[in-house]
Protein backbone atom coordinates (compact mmCIF):
# COMPACT_ATOMS: atom_id res chain seq x y z
CA UNK A 1 0.00 0.00 0.00
CA UNK A 2 1.38 3.23 -0.62
CA UNK A 3 1.61 5.54 2.20
CA UNK A 4 0.84 9.55 0.81
CA UNK A 5 1.83 12.44 3.34
CA UNK A 6 -0.13 15.58 4.09
CA UNK A 7 1.91 18.42 5.29
CA UNK A 8 0.60 21.61 6.67
CA UNK A 9 2.32 24.51 5.41
CA UNK A 10 2.04 27.75 8.15
CA UNK A 11 3.39 31.20 7.40
CA UNK A 12 5.73 30.64 10.01
CA UNK A 13 7.16 27.96 8.47
CA UNK A 14 7.37 29.26 4.76
CA UNK A 15 9.66 32.30 6.33
CA UNK A 16 12.07 30.06 7.48
CA UNK A 17 10.43 28.32 10.79
CA UNK A 18 10.92 24.62 11.45
CA UNK A 19 8.64 22.88 9.23
CA UNK A 20 5.82 20.64 10.83
CA UNK A 21 5.50 17.33 11.13
CA UNK A 22 3.79 15.04 8.51
CA UNK A 23 0.52 12.64 9.27
CA UNK A 24 -0.85 9.42 6.74
CA UNK A 25 -3.52 10.90 4.85
CA UNK A 26 -5.38 9.67 1.83
CA UNK A 27 -5.78 11.56 -1.92
CA UNK A 28 -9.24 12.59 -2.24
CA UNK A 29 -11.28 9.66 -4.07
CA UNK A 30 -11.94 11.10 -7.34
CA UNK A 31 -7.71 11.18 -7.38
CA UNK A 32 -7.39 7.59 -5.93
CA UNK A 33 -9.52 6.07 -8.80
CA UNK A 34 -7.02 7.85 -11.82
CA UNK A 35 -3.87 7.21 -12.84
CA UNK A 36 -0.92 9.48 -12.06
CA UNK A 37 0.41 9.73 -16.13
CA UNK A 38 0.46 12.82 -17.55
CA UNK A 39 -2.98 12.18 -19.59
CA UNK A 40 -5.86 11.64 -18.21
CA UNK A 41 -8.67 9.25 -19.94
CA UNK A 42 -10.47 7.61 -17.41
CA UNK A 43 -14.35 8.56 -17.64
CA UNK A 44 -16.58 8.64 -14.41
CA UNK A 45 -18.87 6.09 -14.21
CA UNK A 46 -22.21 7.13 -16.02
CA UNK A 47 -24.48 7.51 -12.81
CA UNK A 48 -21.73 9.80 -11.07
CA UNK A 49 -21.37 11.43 -14.88
CA UNK A 50 -24.88 12.12 -15.06
CA UNK A 51 -25.55 13.63 -11.73
CA UNK A 52 -22.63 16.18 -12.34
CA UNK A 53 -24.26 17.18 -15.46
CA UNK A 54 -27.67 17.68 -14.42
CA UNK A 55 -25.55 20.06 -12.14
CA UNK A 56 -23.07 21.33 -14.35
CA UNK A 57 -22.08 25.38 -14.78
CA UNK A 58 -22.60 27.00 -18.24
CA UNK A 59 -19.00 26.68 -20.23
CA UNK A 60 -18.29 30.28 -19.10
CA UNK A 61 -18.12 29.08 -15.67
CA UNK A 62 -15.70 26.72 -15.81
CA UNK A 63 -12.86 26.61 -13.49
CA UNK A 64 -9.99 27.45 -15.35
CA UNK A 65 -6.16 28.09 -15.19
CA UNK A 66 -5.57 32.02 -16.15
CA UNK A 67 -2.83 31.24 -18.71
CA UNK A 68 -3.43 28.42 -20.79
CA UNK A 69 0.19 27.82 -22.34
CA UNK A 70 3.09 26.51 -21.04
CA UNK A 71 7.27 26.11 -22.17
CA UNK A 72 7.92 22.03 -21.67
CA UNK A 73 11.13 22.12 -19.01
CA UNK A 74 10.03 25.63 -17.82
CA UNK A 75 8.63 26.69 -14.58
CA UNK A 76 5.00 27.80 -14.45
CA UNK A 77 2.67 29.59 -12.23
CA UNK A 78 -0.89 28.14 -12.10
CA UNK A 79 -3.28 30.67 -11.58
CA UNK A 80 -7.15 28.24 -10.71
CA UNK A 81 -10.04 30.53 -11.38
CA UNK A 82 -13.04 28.90 -9.55
CA UNK A 83 -15.71 31.16 -10.66
CA UNK A 84 -18.54 29.89 -8.34
CA UNK A 85 -19.46 27.43 -5.55
CA UNK A 86 -22.01 24.28 -5.51
CA UNK A 87 -25.54 25.19 -7.10
CA UNK A 88 -26.16 28.48 -4.34
CA UNK A 89 -23.55 27.03 -1.36
CA UNK A 90 -20.29 28.53 -0.72
CA UNK A 91 -16.91 26.43 -1.40
CA UNK A 92 -15.15 25.51 1.80
CA UNK A 93 -12.26 23.86 0.26
CA UNK A 94 -10.01 23.56 -3.00
CA UNK A 95 -8.74 20.35 -4.23
CA UNK A 96 -6.39 20.23 -7.12
CA UNK A 97 -4.37 16.76 -8.39
CA UNK A 98 -0.47 17.23 -9.73
CA UNK A 99 0.02 14.62 -12.20
CA UNK A 100 3.39 13.08 -12.70
CA UNK A 101 5.33 15.56 -15.45
CA UNK A 102 5.17 18.89 -13.12
CA UNK A 103 7.67 18.45 -10.25
CA UNK A 104 8.91 21.51 -7.65
CA UNK A 105 5.44 22.16 -6.89
CA UNK A 106 5.08 24.98 -4.13
CA UNK A 107 1.11 26.44 -3.29
CA UNK A 108 0.68 30.10 -2.42
CA UNK A 109 -0.84 30.07 1.14
CA UNK A 110 -4.18 32.20 0.73
CA UNK A 111 -5.13 34.55 3.97
CA UNK A 112 -8.29 32.55 5.54
CA UNK A 113 -7.87 28.84 3.99
CA UNK A 114 -5.69 26.45 5.85
CA UNK A 115 -3.24 24.88 3.42
CA UNK A 116 -1.93 21.21 3.10
CA UNK A 117 0.02 19.12 0.38
CA UNK A 118 -0.64 15.36 -0.30
CA UNK A 119 2.78 13.63 -1.19
CA UNK A 120 3.27 10.45 -2.66
CA UNK A 121 6.26 8.46 -4.55
CA UNK A 122 6.75 9.55 -8.56
CA UNK A 123 6.31 6.49 -10.87
CA UNK A 124 9.00 7.98 -13.06
CA UNK A 125 11.88 9.65 -10.71
CA UNK A 126 13.80 12.53 -12.26
CA UNK A 127 16.85 14.87 -11.86
CA UNK A 128 16.70 18.14 -10.46
CA UNK A 129 20.36 19.73 -10.80
CA UNK A 130 22.06 16.32 -10.54
CA UNK A 131 19.62 15.19 -7.66
CA UNK A 132 17.49 11.99 -8.59
CA UNK A 133 14.10 13.35 -7.09
CA UNK A 134 11.96 10.12 -6.27
CA UNK A 135 8.82 11.96 -4.67
CA UNK A 136 6.42 15.48 -4.74
CA UNK A 137 3.40 16.95 -4.46
CA UNK A 138 0.49 14.65 -5.42
CA UNK A 139 -2.54 17.17 -4.21
CA UNK A 140 -3.13 20.85 -3.27
CA UNK A 141 -5.72 21.00 -0.47
CA UNK A 142 -6.95 24.90 0.35
CA UNK A 143 -9.43 24.25 3.26
CA UNK A 144 -11.61 26.34 5.93
CA UNK A 145 -12.04 28.86 3.91
CA UNK A 146 -15.33 30.70 2.63
CA UNK A 147 -15.91 31.20 -1.24
CA UNK A 148 -19.91 32.60 -1.49
CA UNK A 149 -20.98 31.67 -4.94
CA UNK A 150 -21.92 34.84 -5.72
CA UNK A 151 -18.38 35.79 -5.55
CA UNK A 152 -14.85 34.81 -7.51
CA UNK A 153 -11.62 33.62 -6.18
CA UNK A 154 -8.18 32.42 -7.36
CA UNK A 155 -5.87 29.80 -5.95
CA UNK A 156 -2.03 29.96 -7.02
CA UNK A 157 0.58 27.56 -7.27
CA UNK A 158 3.89 27.17 -9.25
CA UNK A 159 6.15 24.35 -10.30
CA UNK A 160 8.38 22.94 -13.23
CA UNK A 161 6.81 20.94 -16.24
CA UNK A 162 9.46 17.94 -17.17
CA UNK A 163 11.78 18.09 -20.26
CA UNK A 164 10.45 15.19 -21.41
CA UNK A 165 6.78 16.26 -21.84
CA UNK A 166 5.57 16.07 -25.40
CA UNK A 167 5.06 19.37 -26.97
CA UNK A 168 1.68 19.97 -28.32
CA UNK A 169 -0.19 17.92 -25.99
CA UNK A 170 -2.61 18.86 -23.35
CA UNK A 171 -1.61 18.41 -19.63
CA UNK A 172 -4.41 18.84 -16.86
CA UNK A 173 -4.86 19.65 -13.20
CA UNK A 174 -8.05 17.67 -12.36
CA UNK A 175 -9.89 19.95 -8.97
CA UNK A 176 -12.30 19.54 -6.58
CA UNK A 177 -14.45 22.17 -5.23
CA UNK A 178 -16.09 21.09 -1.75
CA UNK A 179 -19.14 22.76 0.04
CA UNK A 180 -21.55 21.78 2.64
CA UNK A 181 -23.92 19.41 1.14
CA UNK A 182 -22.29 19.03 -2.72
CA UNK A 183 -19.23 19.59 -4.50
CA UNK A 184 -18.18 20.17 -8.37
CA UNK A 185 -15.46 17.86 -9.60
CA UNK A 186 -13.55 18.97 -12.57
CA UNK A 187 -11.78 16.23 -12.99
CA UNK A 188 -13.24 15.14 -16.76
CA UNK A 189 -9.87 15.23 -19.25
CA UNK A 190 -11.34 13.72 -22.47
CA UNK A 191 -10.37 16.80 -24.29
CA UNK A 192 -14.12 16.24 -25.64
CA UNK A 193 -15.78 19.97 -26.32
CA UNK A 194 -19.08 19.56 -24.80
CA UNK A 195 -17.41 18.15 -21.76
CA UNK A 196 -19.63 19.45 -18.83
CA UNK A 197 -16.42 19.64 -16.27
CA UNK A 198 -13.52 19.27 -17.65
CA UNK A 199 -10.16 19.68 -15.37
CA UNK A 200 -8.27 22.79 -16.07
CA UNK A 201 -5.76 22.50 -18.75
CA UNK A 202 -2.74 24.00 -19.87
CA UNK A 203 -1.19 23.07 -23.61
CA UNK A 204 2.66 22.64 -23.78
CA UNK A 205 4.29 24.20 -26.26
CA UNK A 206 7.88 24.14 -27.41
CA UNK A 207 10.81 25.50 -24.76
CA UNK A 208 12.11 28.17 -27.64
CA UNK A 209 8.56 29.18 -28.98
CA UNK A 210 6.51 32.41 -28.08
CA UNK A 211 4.18 32.42 -25.38
CA UNK A 212 1.16 34.12 -25.91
Amino acid sequence: MTLFLVVRLPLGWLCGADPPPSRGVSLHPYFLDRKTDTMFTKLLPAAALAALTAVAAPAFAHATLEVQEAKVGSTYKAVLRVPHGCGTEATHTVRVQIPEGFYSVKPMPKAGWTLEVVTGPYKTPFMNHGTEVTEGVKEIIWSGGNLPNEFYDEFVFRGSFGKDLEVGSTFYFPSVQECATGEEAWIDTTGAENAEMPAPKVTLIDADAHQH
